[in-house]
Formats: structure tokens, sequence, C-alpha cells
């Protein structure tokens, strides 16, 4: 394959100084994610031992229970610190990688997921290099999941910490809302959000056939994620924290509310999707 740009140096300086681990741990919106989506995984995944290429895995955090579940995991990752924590996981291995390029053989994996990079490719050529190198890897009939953020989730985030009163928050929001792209202003690096139909489009242009989306968080996170800023209550393992898990499995076969969710995915199937 032709040489790609490097994946962008703020990028990996944001996911160097944070703790992505952590993110899906400490929170009652970032389990609700976690769950949700391991939930989603778990009902459409090949018995183990398949071999699962997690790309853009991060530190291992879905890695850690496919391996415990049986599965044979490969992290790929541009992040050394993320390469690092997750080659020490029991039963994974990890290299640094970039999602558009690969390098892993041809139809050598059951499984391919693609979790984390597509939010962070701001051209559609890369995202579409990107899922066209995860069927690339993918065994005839094998399973590639991948997940994006939601185009309304800025709204949302706001509407539940802090506020949209400011002139220059609106400004933001609406800029994001009509263009997608996200600067890393606040509380996160550059990203690009998706609507559910943009991402059902390009995964489409890549190859892969009928893709079924499913939000991950439901409509719920926004008041999960408001009562957690406001009242400084863990909520995790709490009604409010169950019924926002709930609704989220409610909402699963209504396409109206998947873009409510912070983030969706195409759900992995038969024909690679």
């Amino acid at each position: 394959m032709t040489s790609n740009p490097a994946v962008r140096p703020e990028i990996i300086d944001f996911y160097t100084r944070s703790d992505e681990a952590a993110r899906l741990q400490t929170t009652a919106t970032g389990t609700l994610e976690f769950a949700r989506t391991r939930e989603l995984l778990r009902h459409h995944l090949p018995p183990a031992p398949a071999r699962v290429l997690d790309v853009g895995g991060g530190p291992g955090t879905h890695a850690r229970w496919l391996a415990d579940d049986g599965y044979t995991v490969h992290v790929v990752d541009p992040v050394p610190k993320h390469v690092t924590h997750a080659a020490a996981i029991d039963g994974v291995t990890a290299e640094l990688g970039d999602a558009r390029r690969l390098t892993a053989a041809d139809r050598t994996y059951d499984v391919v997921l693609l979790l984390g990079p597509l939010y962070h490719l701001h051209d559609k050529t890369d995202r579409i290099s990107a899922l066209t190198e995860a069927s690339r890897v993918a065994r005839p009939g094998g399973v590639i999941a991948a997940a994006a953020i939601s185009r309304y989730s800025p709204l949302l985030d706001y509407i539940a910490t802090t506020g949209i009163t400011e002139s220059a928050i609106q400004d933001g929001v609406r800029d994001t809302l009509a263009q997608g792209r996200y600067a890393g202003q606040r509380g996160f690096t550059v990203a690009y959000f998706q609507t559910s139909t943009e991402l059902r489009a390009e995964v489409t242009e890549a190859g892969l056939t009928d893709p079924r989306l499913y939000g991950i968080e439901g409509p719920g996170w926004v008041a999960v994620k408001a009562i957690e800023k406001y009242t400084s209550a863990n909520l995790m393992g709490t009604d409010i924290y169950e019924t926002a898990l709930t609704a989220a499995r409610i909402a699963e076969p209504h396409a109206a509310l998947t873009d409510a969710s912070a983030t969706f995915s195409p759900s992995p199937g038969p024909d690679r999707v």
C-alpha cells in the first residue's frame, strides 16, 4: 500500500498524558460505554479461541476481557504507552501501528475491531483506508466492528456539563454540528464526529456489506453525566445507571435514537460488517 501520513502529534500527546483505561472504569458514563460495547460484541463474536485484531485498542481495555474469554488478541495502537500496557496483559500481544496501514497479512483474523481509529481521522479517505485495511485482514465471513462518535455528542455533552449560553461555545458547537471537525479545545483531542448516516455510507463505500448500526450508550447517558457532574456522585451500580443501561438496550432497534448515543457502531455480523 502507499505511505500514509503519520498520526497527528497532538493525538499521541493527549493519550500519552491521559489515562484511557480509567476513562472506561471510573465514571458511570465510561462504564456504560464499556459495558454496552462488551455486551454487543459478545452477542456477535464467533466462539473463542478466534483470533481478534484490536486496532486502536489503546491500553488493552477490551483486549483484557477478550483474552479472559479465551480469544487470541493482538492490539495495534499508535501510542507507545498504550502498546506497553496492552502487551503486559496475559494472552495479549501488541505492536505500534496505524489503522490505515496494518502489518497483518490478508485474511488472517476472525475479528477486526476499529473501536478507536475512525474518530481521530479527519479525512474521509483516511477513514475509508482504515475500514478497507480491516476488511483486507479479516477472513471471509469474519467480523468487523467499528465505532464512531456521534456528531451530536458535543452539544449534548455541553448541556450535561458546562452549558451553552456563552456565544463562543455556541459557535464551536454549531461548527462541529455543521462540519463534524473538533479542534480539541475542551477535554479531548482533535477528532471527527459522524452522523450514523455518514458512517453507514462510509462503511458501505469501503466494501462492507449491509451494516447495521447500534447506539452504544443510548439516550440516557446525558442524564447520567449531568448528575455526576453537578452532584459529584459516583453513579456506577445505582438505579440511575441501571436505568440508562436498560434504556440503551430498549433504544437499540430504533434507528431514530442511534445518534442520541455518545458513540455508535455498525453491528458485527456474518458478512464482515
